[in-house]
């Protein structure tokens, strides 16, 4: 049953998918009000409790601490309500690269009721008006150095009537600073439901029409004093850092609710490439970082090079598989394990994960307290220990897709099934094989292209790689290696036998890389995820 509601554009409730397709929920031990406001908890409630003067955000060099914050969002949460006529519940869109100022308007705009949608700064006009459209989203946000694609999609939009631009550098000179600057620091938050919908997640699928996942209030809390509290142990000292951008909902959660939702400190970076992370990390002293395992070997090539990141308490890894010989480098040079996870936008954020007292290369660990997981077989029967198979989860979040068919595929019995291929192991560990469209099936095997890119990695000659099925006649697929070079390596037909030989000898020898194609780059998001669909294309 849903709790009290104070949307008043119901939009977004009467959206929701219907209850019969609702994933089971398991919500013991998460407990809130039937009242809440997440971003009210993630500042007012943080300055009540004492942290006024420590730093909330750090960005653009300046310090700013959690009086500020509140003080900043209030202002702005004045002129959304008074100025831009934003009424609980209607959709508000955010345009920004990771910086304070984005932070400010998505807890601003969660302040006054709004339904947040944040989106990728890389976006075109075309795939704005596809997300605009799908949310029906009245007012955007966004950074005046961004403003251009918007405009052009605001123009032709019979949803979106509200484009107002932000300053995203430290010298707040935009229409949206100016009027909050008029404004008083004290604001009456709206006080929406817990059940009511905060968050709009779109999923970054590679095809179709854009899912929309919705997320509640409480939702936004949920994966703070679960994963965060319980893995993380987070304390007002840490200091945060990573790559993902904030409209994802892996680097909302890591960047943002989790630092803010302890006290502690958040860095962000418009520009978050491996040499700048490394730089933020040695200046600020942080001491938990999210990335993908790409960045993570550029860390480690720094470190050979006298690059210090002995801050760094928490390397989670997260986005592509962390592959082992990258697991076990981190170990030998650091003396601390790196936490490999999985999450789904669906999910909100990580449900499995290694701990820092358990920790297993080549594995993702146990599920995050409060998670249920499950490996199914081709029949959705539970599929015997050490036997790959489509996971299901099932846990205090789950997925709630806006007004969309495509809930009754990820949903099935009250379980989320995931799109991913796992293994249990005898012990219970869970060992990550593909993604479900990413298994390759060759002369009646069927391979996990990532247990063969670990194999490839473990090579001294292979700076990078990704794995895909190529079309082959006589096998239906076989095994493809797109490989990039360490530096000082030269392509050869020798070295491709090499590399054969070396997979052949590390792993089951019908899994070796028929086909190996050198690259000078491998295509990928900006969270650092490789696009194998590309290849494939």
């Amino acid at each position: 049953m849903l709790g009290p509601s104070a949307h008043e554009d119901t939009f977004t409730r009467d959206n929701l998918p219907p209850a019969e397709q609702w994933p089971g929920f398991l919500l013991e031990g998460f407990d809130y009000p039937d009242y809440l406001n997440a971003a009210v908890e993630l500042t007012d409630a943080m300055v009540e409790k004492g942290f006024g003067d420590r730093t909330a955000l750090i960005g653009n060099g300046r310090y700013r601490t959690y009086k500020e914050l509140a003080d900043w969002t209030n202002r702005l949460a004045h002129v959304l309500s008074e100025d831009l006529g934003v009424k609980p519940g209607n959709r508000v869109l955010i345009r920004s690269a990771n910086n304070p100022a984005m932070v400010a308007c998505w807890l601003a705009a969660t302040k006054a009721g709004a339904v947040v949608v944040n989106t990728m700064p890389m976006l075109r006009k075309g795939e704005l008006a596809k997300i605009v459209d799908k949310a029906e989203v009245s007012h955007a946000l966004c950074d005046t150095r961004l403003k251009d694609e918007l405009v052009a999609c605001a123009k032709d939009s019979k949803f979106l009537k509200t484009v107002v631009g932000f300053d995203g550098t430290s010298n707040h000179d935009a229409e949206l600073d100016r009027l909050a600057l008029e404004k008083p620091v004290a604001y009456e938050a709206v006080r929406t439901g817990r059940d009511d919908v905060a968050l709009l997640g779109f999923t970054s699928g590679t095809t179709g029409s854009p899912k929309a996942t919705m997320h509640f209030h409480r939702d936004l809390l949920i994966i703070a004093d679960g994963y965060a509290r319980e893995v993380l142990d987070v304390q007002p000292e840490d200091v945060f850092v990573g790559s993902p951008p904030l409209a994802f909902t892996f680097g909302l959660g890591g960047l943002a609710i989790f630092p803010l939702r302890f006290g502690a400190a958040a860095t962000l970076l418009e520009n978050a490439t491996p040499p700048n992370l490394i730089e933020i990390i040695e200046k600020y002293k942080a001491t938990v970082c999210f990335t993908a395992p790409t960045a993570y070997r550029v860390m480690l090539r720094a470190m050979e090079e006298g690059a210090d990141l002995s801050s760094l308490r928490a390397a989670v890894s997260a986005g592509e598989t962390l592959p082992a010989p990258v697991y076990d480098e981190w170990m030998q040079k650091t003396g601390k394990p790196m936490l490999d996870g999985i999450g789904a936008t669906e999910m909100l954020h990580i449900f499995i994960t290694n701990r820092f007292s358990d920790h297993r290369p080549a594995c993702t660990g146990k599920p995050v307290g409060g998670y249920q997981v499950k490996v199914l077989d081709a029949d959705g029967a539970e599929a015997p220990r050490g036997e790959v198979g489509r996971l299901a989860v099932k846990g205090p979040t789950g997925c709630r897709y806006l007004a969309d068919d495509r809930q009754a595929e990820y949903v099935r019995d009250g379980w989320n099934i995931t799109g991913d291929s796992f293994i249990r192991d005898k012990d219970g560990y869970l060992h990550f094989a593909a993604r479900n469209d990413d298994m390759i099936v060759s002369a009646g095997y069927n391979i996990a292209g990532p247990e063969v890119e670990a194999a490839l990695l473990a090579h001294e000659a292979v700076a990078e790689c990704a794995v895909i099925g190529a079309p082959d006649e006589a096998r239906g697929e076989i095994v493809q290696a797109h490989v990039v070079l360490a530096a000082g390596q030269e392509p050869s037909a020798d070295l491709v036998k090499r590399l054969q030989d070396h997979v052949k000898a590390a792993i089951a020898p019908y899994k070796y890389p028929r086909s190996v194609v050198f690259t000078a780059a491998l295509p990928k998001t900006e969270t650092g995820k490789i696009q194998r669909f590309r290849l494939k294309a």
